[in-house]
């Protein structure tokens, strides 16, 4: 599903360097990341999804190079092919819980707002314990039923990789498995896989693999 090989990034202006030699995520396989702060985890996720371009190297997503894709692919293909769950959320304010999820589907053209997206988004909500709090704002939601919406738009377009970036931080121990387990089945049942970055050393035993990001850092392969 995922193989990144000779990755180099480094922000404009700044000391941070980020090196992956090798790095591959097989077809439904569930791979954690570890490691300190700071030391590049999300950044790598960015690069991954085709939010960050990399200076050089190269990163396939089922086959498609996405940094040699143009902005506007790049941003179809992330639609309709990632599910992300970001670390603060990424919600729109001035959207309902409902639509926030909906939200992929304004924006790729080639998804489709049906009725059995639709019907996705509420089930996932109902799995979520979050369907009473549909119709209401982020404004008016806990953190953890922010974190739980953002899970939900990232699964509702059923895509064929999930990236993680702390989904169960901000979730009390018996929210964080409940959670963890919905997102798994639906990954399973969409045949995904699901790279996810987190410090909740509690959960790693429900994962296929884990790689400690210091070693990417020492230029090992993954």
């Amino acid at each position: 599903m995922v193989k990144v090989a000779d990755l180099g990034f480094s922000y404009p202006g700044g000391d941070f360097r980020l090196r992956v030699p090798a790095l591959t995520l097989d077809d439904g396989e569930r791979l954690a990341i570890v490691g300190p702060s700071g030391s590049g985890k999300t950044t790598l996720l960015n690069l991954i999804a085709g939010i960050f371009r990399p200076n050089t190297g190269r990163i396939d997503i089922a086959g498609t190079d996405v940094a040699a894709l143009p902005d506007a692919a790049r941003r179809r293909f992330r639609a309709s092919t990632i599910g992300f769950v970001f670390q603060d959320f990424a919600l729109l304010d001035y959207l309902t819980a409902r639509q926030n999820i909906l939200y992929p589907y304004r924006i790729a053209p080639g998804l489709r707002l049906d009725a059995a997206a639709r019907a996705r988004a509420e089930a996932l909500a109902e799995a979520s314990g979050i369907a009473d709090k549909l119709d209401r704002h982020p404004e008016a939601l806990s953190q953890g039923e922010q974190q739980r919406v953002a899970i939900c738009r990232a699964l509702v377009t059923e895509p064929k990789l999930v990236l993680s970036d702390e989904a169960t931080g901000n979730l009390d121990p018996e929210s964080k498995t409940r959670i963890l387990d919905l997102l798994f089945a639906r990954a399973e049942e969409a045949g995904a896989s699901v790279l996810a970055v987190t410090h909740d050393h509690e959960l790693l035993p429900k994962f296929d693999r884990v790689l400690d990001f210091a070693e990417f850092r020492q230029g090992r392969p993954a």
